[in-house]
């Protein structure tokens, strides 16, 4: 059973690697050869029976992602719109740059026929919006900027495509224009979430200041109240984790209430010699889990947390162990079977490491000598500094990659807030929601109070500490998955042989500390470009495009932020652009806007390669076919080679050559990226090399699948 998770997470793992979407055929050949696998296992268990079990997981796991890829299917919008949106909000959170953000449903797009409007949009308010208190389940209308969902910021980066496809939001934008309340909330509209909003507003009126949201947030999981300073301050001290409605905060409600019950029935004896007290006090804490993952909006983490309690407060109604690497593996297989996408997201990857190391290593040391000798009052201790350690190493791989920095000092921070979460801020939770009918919930929200300052002020101070946070080089693709199968392999194999898992890690490790980044990136908008020098990532720009900055320099482990980077050396200016001569010999030239685009057939005749961020329609509308074949050659395949048109084709690397890229003209033979070609592409990479540019683009790393609309 502990194995049966894995099978099925490679084939999700299978499915989302595909670089083509998986047609009938193939769910159909799928099922057949699960047919024939289950057969065999049946008739030849002991000879071929685990061998096939796996495969008839793998397969489960392929099917299961298609499956859930196809049910989120919905309208993606395929163009650039600008007018009037209505729609009725179904919730409510805050975008990257702190401006409140509204997920929309039931949305009317002017001259837009309803088939192509999308079930879902996210749009994010700025300017003065002192008209509209957002409520879900009011309709608004606001006049603004709307667009199909960006690909990743790079080649092989984030793709945020295809996390719009799941949470089934088929257009992203943003306001300038005061939204305006069309219809308040019907009285039954979304009652869950107005129940939230309502008692988030309760509690922010009696928790004043950022102690109040961080209240909201932990309780009802709504976060529009928390500014920017403290969130990113706990991220720095690595206790972001106590701000997401997540296996800590379940685990501790859901313990608390257990324990409480459990301790008040055995108080009486007519009850604890009578009845089963334990099933009793597991039932109501299963109840206390449901209550707080409806109140908390039901989102992805929370949902997982749920079903990881869930399954071991089950355990103790069957009279099985609660916590075994059984229920770890049984919590897994469910929220795969639910959700195969949350497979990829840090969430999953980061609160399974930590449940199943934690879970071994605890079990390994129940009835050791040294263990049991122990004082009593100081177990407590040592099992936290264990906790935090194990939790710790577990998950940092993870973090690392995901989040591009380790915390120095996130063991000191944990040690210091999670005892107070666990103690002081959980129980004082449960004491106010019993307190709150009989208007006596002042009191423990004081409490909690104390215990929540401290936190954000052991955040603060964490994060303020010279050296804090370390910057990380984002690993090349394969290092988290190569990590993944070594420590579950050292965790699930019996015997001696599990010290065989650390091989792929330690592997792993040294590709991930040796691993280059691309020496130069070009924005899928092709207003900004990144040429990395000895000082840094320079940029073209200060400003502008400041998402795809930050997650490029991100992903160098660069701590500057655009401003500093835009001023590095390595860009020289000309005319309306900025040129560069790569290492290969290659003389390149980036122009973004209207005036750089009508210096681009001069610039081809000076330079080898010709980046441009406007659309040739306008300019020099002959050269459109060549710039959509050049996006057809940089798409067919992930890496192309070029070396020039003064070259012969020879010298390329056939096996990664798709065929000669387009010159303009034999009196201007440069490489020409358009918008037209980054339409069709996405962004852009380049690694140089002695002789030759190699071009990855975002397109080609994400397929034809159906969140890229089946394109390539």
């Amino acid at each position: 059973m502990p194995w049966a998770p894995v099978f099925v997470g490679l084939g999700v793992a299978w499915y989302f690697g595909l670089r083509v979407e998986p047609g009938w055929r193939v769910y159909s050949l799928a099922l057949l050869l699960a047919l024939v696998a289950a057969a065999i296992t049946w008739r030849l268990r002991e000879m071929a029976g685990p061998a096939v079990t796996a495969l008839l997981l793998v397969l489960s796991g392929l099917c299961l992602a298609g499956f859930r890829a196809h049910d989120a299917a919905g309208p993606v919008l395929e163009f650039r719109y600008y007018g009037p949106i209505e729609g009725r909000i179904v919730a409510i959170d805050r975008s990257a740059s702190d401006a409140v953000r509204l997920t929309l449903d039931q949305v009317v797009l002017e001259r837009t026929s309803p088939e192509r409007v999308p079930n879902r949009v996210r749009v994010s308010l700025h300017g003065e919006q002192r008209w509209l208190t957002p409520e879900p389940g009011a309709r608004v209308m606001m006049t603004g900027h709307l667009g199909p969902p960006e690909g990743p910021a790079e080649p092989g980066g984030f793709d945020f495509q295809r996390h719009a496809w799941f949470l089934e939001i088929g257009a992203v934008g943003y306001t300038r224009v005061p939204a305006l309340l069309l219809e308040p909330r019907e009285g039954w509209a979304l009652p869950l979430t107005h129940l939230r909003l309502n008692l988030s507003a309760a509690i922010q009126a009696r928790i004043s200041g950022e102690a109040g949201a961080f209240a909201a947030a932990v309780l009802t999981g709504d976060r529009s109240g928390l500014s920017a300073g403290p969130l990113e301050d706990m991220r720095r001290a690595n206790i972001a984790h106590l701000l997401a409605i997540s296996g800590l905060h379940m685990g501790l409600l859901t313990g608390f209430v257990y324990a409480a019950l459990r301790f008040v029935l055995a108080l009486i004896p007519a009850l604890a010699l009578r009845y089963p007290i334990r099933k009793w006090a597991a039932l109501a804490a299963l109840g206390a889990g449901a209550f707080y993952l409806a109140l908390s909006g039901g989102n992805v983490a929370t949902e997982r947390a749920f079903i990881q309690v869930a399954v071991m407060f089950v355990a103790v109604l069957l009279d099985r162990r609660a916590i075994t690497l059984r229920s770890v593996a049984i919590a897994a297989l469910i929220v795969l079977a639910h959700r195969p996408e949350t497979l990829l997201s840090p969430g999953f990857q980061m609160s399974f490491a930590a449940t199943a190391a934690l879970v071994a290593v605890f079990n390994a040391l129940r009835g050791h000598p040294w263990m049991t000798e122990l004082p009593i009052w100081s177990k407590g201790m040592v099992a936290l500094v264990i906790s935090s350690v194990v939790a710790g190493a577990a998950t940092a791989p993870f973090s690392a990659a995901h989040f591009n920095q380790i915390a120095v000092y996130g063991l000191l921070a944990n040690l210091l807030t999670v005892p107070v979460m666990g103690s002081v801020v959980i129980p004082c939770a449960v004491f106010a929601a019993l307190l709150w009918p009989l208007g006596l919930e002042g009191i423990a929200f004081w409490v909690m109070e104390k215990g929540l300052v401290w936190i954000l002020a052991v955040a603060h101070e964490v994060a303020t500490l010279p050296g804090a946070t370390r910057p990380i080089v984002a690993p090349p693709a394969g290092v988290l998955a190569a990590i993944s199968l070594g420590v579950i392999f050292v965790i699930l194999w019996q015997g001696r042989a599990r010290l065989l898992g650390f091989a792929p890690v330690a592997l792993a490790l040294v590709i991930w500390s040796g691993s280059d980044r691309p020496d130069l990136l070009l924005s899928s908008s092709g207003r900004l470009a990144g040429l990395e020098t000895s000082e840094g990532r320079a940029l073209t720009k200060p400003r502008g495009d400041g998402f795809v900055a930050g997650i490029w320099l991100e992903n160098d482990g660069d701590r500057a932020d655009q401003p500093e980077a835009a001023i590095r050396p390595g860009w020289q200016a000309e005319g309306e652009g900025w040129h560069v001569v790569l290492e290969s010999g290659h003389s390149l030239w980036h122009g973004a806007g209207r005036r750089a685009a009508r210096e681009m057939e001069a610039a081809c005749a000076r330079h080898d390669i010709v980046l441009v961020s406007e659309r040739l329609r306008d300019y020099a509308p002959d050269l459109v076919p060549v710039a959509q074949e050049t996006a057809a050659h940089l798409s067919a395949v992930e890496r192309v080679d070029w070396i020039g048109a003064t070259q012969s084709p020879d010298q390329v690397d056939r096996a990664a050559y798709a065929e000669d890229l387009p010159a303009i003209t034999p009196d201007a033979p440069c490489l020409l990226i358009s918008g037209d070609t980054l339409a069709e592409t996405g962004a852009i990479s380049l690694y140089v090399t002695k002789d030759r540019v190699e071009f990855t683009t975002a397109r080609a790393l994400q397929g034809a699948r159906l969140w890229t609309g089946g394109r390539q």
